[in-house]
């Protein structure tokens, strides 16, 4: 093992190429063939893209023509949306003293009914101290009739329970809740759909132009290649 030495995952690009020939593949999915690694890159230049290694393991490597910038732009949002989906809700959490005073027992009920309505689902704990942890009864009233006042927003996912000197229970909110916050998501998700489309349709015009540049210099290069071979008079 060779201490010091960092492999990357990131492919070899352009100058990075160091192979004398490559099989290559153009912007579009099109297979070019293999060619001098140096024709490569001035196809690439010629299309304003980039030679980016996609097989180094091949023989001849296989390399495409892309915009390497746009490429690792478009991973970044799609490994952002795929967080994004799995986060459907979040659990907020709310303290409460055994020997809540009714005020403050109010103000806290709020809090949940807030949470519930905006379709977080909320943990309630009820902290006990000295004695308090030798009687929990108390606590498991406190939390029923709190699930009883909030009946209306959410229901008990997970009953009271002790654990350590806290008591524990979990609301959920109700379907209705959910399923208004689910209907946000939907809209949200098709209009940046809409927008992605869009800019897909951008996208796929300018690569379109550069497609018929890059086939442009192809053909400029074969005549070339073509001019050197043929023997002068």
């Amino acid at each position: 093992m060779r201490i010091g030495v960092i492999i990357s995952d990131e492919p070899r690009i352009n100058d990075e190429i160091r192979v004398s020939q490559v099989r290559l593949i153009g912007p579009n999915g099109e297979q070019v063939g293999v060619i001098a690694t140096t024709v490569a890159l001035n196809l690439a230049k010629e299309a304003n893209l980039d030679l980016v290694e996609v097989a180094p393991n091949a023989k001849p490597p296989v390399a495409k023509l892309i915009d390497y910038g746009k490429y690792k732009y478009n991973e970044k949002i799609k490994a952002r949306e795929a967080r994004r989906n799995q986060s459907t809700a979040e659990i907020k959490e709310i303290r409460f003293r055994l020997k809540i005073d009714a005020h403050d027992f109010e103000v806290k009920k709020g809090h949940v009914i807030r949470f519930l309505e905006g379709g977080d689902k909320v943990k309630v704990t009820i902290m006990l101290r000295g004695r308090e942890q030798s009687r929990p009864i108390g606590g498991v009233e406190l939390l029923e009739k709190l699930a009883d006042e909030v009946q209306d927003y959410g229901t008990v996912e997970s009953a009271p329970k002790q654990e350590g000197r806290n008591i524990i229970m979990t609301l959920a909110p109700k379907g209705k809740k959910v399923h208004t916050q689910s209907e946000q998501r939907r809209r949200g998700a098709e209009s940046r759909a809409e927008r992605q489309a869009r800019q897909a349709a951008r996208l796929a015009a300018k690569q379109e132009s550069k497609v018929k540049a890059a086939q442009a210099a192809k053909e400029a290069v074969a005549s070339v290649e073509q001019k050197e071979d043929k023997p002068s008079k």
